[in-house]
């Protein structure tokens, strides 16, 4: 498996990319295609461009969760795809995998939308929906990980805003958010967008969908911004415990959580432009 980080709230030292809060990851796996989160503008496209990555030829396109910071880069892909069309451009149409809430409205005081920005009924005019619960293997060793299960008590547990819809109208726990997990020989590699499940019930879970113990690497959004000692003491410990090859925490991962995690794994720095490859 490669992966390659298409967008992120930093770029890498002399790599030229153009940076976002956001974050989007490109990853190829034998004949797969995944796109992981799509960002918040069309700056994955431009990216990808430059990488020499085509982002007309995805096989799956998967969504952590809801927040537009995650989901905003929907139009510039589905733009992509229309633009094909009308060139006579060979392009495939991707399935986009994600939970069944992924585009439900989202509102904090004072901003009116915090969720995607393309409604289901016009995603579906792009991509073929599947949108699931379950785990969903996107490849013989890749898997989004479905609706994450609360193993860590201490994770998970304050609301965001709230869930706005026909039939819905209630504090906003996140329960979209989800992960991928890729198998390899030394074990579990986990890619999250925000960990909103909290990363601990993220690799609890991985771990039982899987039928693998052993955790290499972790990385994307960890959801640490100003967060209590007490919570990350009790992630540090978690990790620390699992003997990680490496941890590339990124996006929503403040500079605090950053130096009380280094003790927990051998911390890398993460930005647009990394690639990374796993066996």
């Amino acid at each position: 498996m490669r992966l390659t980080v298409l967008i992120d709230n930093n770029t890498l030292i002399d790599r030229y990319f153009t940076g976002e809060p956001g974050l989007s990851i490109h990853i190829s796996d034998g004949d797969s295609r995944i796109l992981f989160d799509t960002g918040y503008s069309d700056a994955l496209i431009r990216n990808a461009c430059k990488m020499g990555l085509n982002l007309a030829n995805l096989d799956y396109l998967v969504l952590s969760h809801g927040h537009v910071d995650h989901t905003g880069g929907l139009s510039a892909v589905a733009r992509l795809h229309m633009e094909n069309s009308f060139e006579g451009r060979p392009h495939r149409r991707p399935v986009l995998v994600a939970h069944p809430d992924i585009f439900v409205s989202r509102h904090v005081p004072g901003v009116d939308e915090i969720g995607s920005l393309m409604s289901q009924q016009k995603a579906g005019r792009f991509f073929d929906l599947s949108l699931t619960r379950k785990p969903f293997w996107l490849s013989e060793r890749l898997v989004f990980l479905g609706e994450i299960g609360k193993a860590a008590g201490f994770e998970g547990r304050h609301p965001l805003g709230r869930l706005i819809g026909p039939e819905v109208n209630e504090d906003d726990y996140l329960i979209d958010d989800s992960a991928l997990a890729y198998k390899t020989s030394q074990g579990l590699v986990i890619i999250t967008g925000c960990s909103h499940a909290g990363i601990c019930n993220i690799v609890e879970h991985a771990r039982q969908v899987c039928g693998e113990e052993r955790v290499v690497d972790i990385i994307g959004g960890l959801h640490l911004l100003d967060a209590a000692e007490e919570e990350l003491s009790q992630i540090r410990d978690y990790l620390k415990a699992l003997n990680l090859r490496a941890l590339h925490p990124c996006h929503c991962t403040d500079l605090a959580a950053k130096m009380a995690l280094s003790g927990a794994a051998a911390l890398k720095e993460v930005g647009v432009g990394l690639v990374l490859d796993f066996d």
